[in-house]
């Protein structure tokens, strides 16, 4: 066992009880789903930003450096800007109706203006979805845990999966705020040590240059703001961390320093990719760029800590997934469809049992996808398509009918797949499958409301 390993044990242990400790309080939903409406706008950015840098914004991203150069940014700078619209347009309208209505979910918002279809449509949809995304996660830190301490993938993902759940199961939100505080320290710091000096050693060699330009690479590019712009306003497991601000103060200034703060994190795994592709030519997995770098192009102490940095991202991204799938299974799915009736206590014992229950079910589908971009994109597809016109619509034109979202919801999600099916995913030119998808959604939505 190495001692960057003892260390990720310490430091895992050490999260354990800081949740515990911060959630030991939390008796009922409020608490556990929207910390009780009492986040200022340092933990509302700090919850943010950790749960916005996961596998995909580091692992994810430095491998799409590798392949395509500059245009790497857009992927997460289109989730900078993305959250630049939920921090000054979007966010404080549906801050205020959450205040006002007592929503905890963004299933509550949708039932509210739809009825409870479209609720269990947008929930069943996304509650599938998010496995994609919360297997990676665990995958990810699972791989650092066997290149830094040599122990097996299927140990360390189960390890990373009861490390995450541990520290989340006890206060939800308000556990998660406070433990994504520390992550997000560890992650900045490890990145903007790491990237800086793996840039320099590789000199000469590095080049900013190579076959594509800033805005569009053969993977990404500007296109992919239609994708990941859209996704970090309409994320029901971010709309939710909104949901826990104190007030639309807090919210817009949380968010928009998150937003900032990914609009300049982005060019950092775009460095460390590039002088990956300098150093280390013709990987078969792009996605190892970001690894080799740390154990091979930088002081063995820099590396240390730009695998905790990585390590880190992975666990904070993947209680990000099961505060949305626990939470909206409890209340959207059980109280919502399951039992009406339930009181405030069985609906948070039933979102503790399903973060355990979702945890094991990620470790379970940990090896299906062996690709953070891939199972990413497919989320992000997937949920943009799901939740544009309803989300929205409800915002902006709020009197039409359920029928109009469900309408909208199912066309949105028929062009994706059609278009995805009939181009093998690479769409018309620019107009990936997910934004045909979009505008068909948009469409449906608005001529069904208008007439």
């Amino acid at each position: 066992m190495t001692l960057l390993l003892v260390l990720l044990v310490i430091y895992s242990v050490a999260l354990i009880v800081l949740g515990t400790y911060i959630g030991r309080h939390v008796r009922e939903c409020a608490g556990f789903f929207v910390a009780g409406r009492s986040l200022g706008p340092g933990l509302i950015f700090a919850t943010f930003l950790a749960a916005n840098v996961g596998m995909g914004s580091t692992v994810g991203a430095t491998g799409y450096a590798y392949q395509d150069g500059l245009a790497a940014w857009w992927w997460n700078g289109s989730a900078g800007l993305g959250s630049l619209v939920l921090a000054f347009w979007v966010g404080p309208r549906l801050w205020r109706q959450a205040e006002q209505g007592g929503y905890l979910t963004v299933g509550d918002f949708l039932e509210n203006h739809y009825g409870r279809a479209v609720r269990g449509l947008a929930a069943a949809i996304i509650w599938a979805g998010s496995f994609l995304i919360l297997c990676t996660q665990f995958r990810g830190a699972a791989e650092i845990l066997q290149r830094v301490g040599g122990i097996s993938l299927e140990l360390g993902a189960l390890g990373v999966s009861l490390v995450t759940v541990a520290y989340f199961v006890a206060g939800g939100l308000k556990s998660a705020a406070w433990v994504n505080a520390i992550q997000l320290t560890i992650k900045l710091a490890g990145f903007a040590v790491a990237a800086p000096i793996a840039a320099a050693g590789a000199g000469a060699e590095l080049s900013f240059n190579g076959d594509s330009s800033f805005w569009s690479g053969t993977t990404v590019g500007w296109p992919t703001l239609f994708l990941l712009g859209p996704a970090f306003f309409l994320s029901p497991g971010l709309i939710q961390k909104a949901y826990g601000a104190r007030d639309a103060s807090a919210l817009k200034r949380g968010v928009a320093w998150n937003g900032v703060a990914l609009l300049a994190f982005a060019w950092l795994p775009v460095l460390i990719g590039l002088t990956a592709r300098a150093l280390h030519p013709g990987l078969e997995r792009p996605e190892m760029a970001l690894p080799i770098v740390l154990a091979e192009n930088v002081p063995p102490l820099v590396g240390a800590l730009g695998f905790a940095a990585v390590f880190s991202a992975a666990l904070s991204a993947a209680d990000a997934v099961l505060f949305m799938l626990a939470t909206s299974g409890a209340r959207d799915i059980y109280r919502g469809f399951l039992r009406p009736n339930a009181s405030d206590a069985d609906v948070l014992q039933i979102a503790r049992v399903l973060a355990v229950l979702g945890a094991l079910a990620g470790f379970a589908l940990t090896f299906v996808l062996d690709s953070v971009g891939s199972a990413l994109t497919l989320f992000y597809q997937l949920m943009v398509v799901t939740l544009f016109a309803p989300i929205l619509g409800g915002l902006f034109l709020p009197r039409a009918s359920r029928w109009s979202a469900l309408a909208a919801m199912l066309v949105g999600v028929a062009t994706l797949v059609t278009t995805h099916l009939a181009t093998g995913g690479a769409g018309y030119g620019w107009a990936a499958p997910h934004f045909l998808g979009l505008i068909t959604s948009g469409l449906t939505y608005l001529i069904l409301a208008v007439f």
